[in-house]
């Protein structure tokens, strides 16, 4: 890994151990180098410094809600705002249990994009309501109940340099 200026430029060896990563963040140090023909201390140190670097984020374990006895359902929101206030109603919206996801796009114009759960359409409703729609500069509330999705996943490294990911 390397720096220039603000960008970190990773090697084949970065890239490699963060696709692992990404596999299977549990596997050891140990498990990656062994897979890599590389020491663990080589593993560990990398990993060390794409962590102190900002290129990993944090490791985390996505729960299946509905196994553990958790069913809610999910939203899209579509949120127009005087874009004057776009900002502080996107970081606002990010302080709320129920938002999971929020990001700004712009077409024809400047709106919110949120993903948000609740217990049921009447939790929905009253959440919408009383602590979206309250918000000073929030124009216009479109929502979408998610009914079946087809594919969620995170980000990964692609595998050619193309910016394609190979069909496994």
């Amino acid at each position: 890994m390397k720096s220039k200026g603000q960008e970190v430029i990773l090697d084949d060896l970065d890239r490699q151990i963060l696709r692992f990563l990404q596999a299977n963040a549990k596997q050891t140090y140990t498990e990656i180098g062994s897979k890599l023909k590389v020491a663990h201390s080589t593993v560990y140190d990398r990993i060390q410094k794409m962590e102190e670097n900002g290129i990993i984020k944090k490791y985390e374990v996505i729960v299946d809600r509905e196994k553990v006895g958790i069913p809610l359902i999910t939203a899209q929101m579509n949120i127009t705002t005087d874009p004057k206030e776009t900002e502080n109603i996107a970081k606002k919206l990010t302080n709320f249990s129920q938002v999971l996801e929020v990001s700004t796009s712009f077409s024809e114009e400047l709106v919110i994009l949120a993903e948000v759960v609740a217990k049921d359409q009447a939790e929905l409703h009253s959440f919408i309501a009383k602590s979206i729609a309250p918000l000073p500069g929030v124009l216009r509330i479109r929502t979408a109940i998610v009914t079946k999705k087809y594919k969620e996943e995170r980000f990964s490294l692609p595998f050619r340099e193309n910016g394609l990911r190979k069909k496994e």
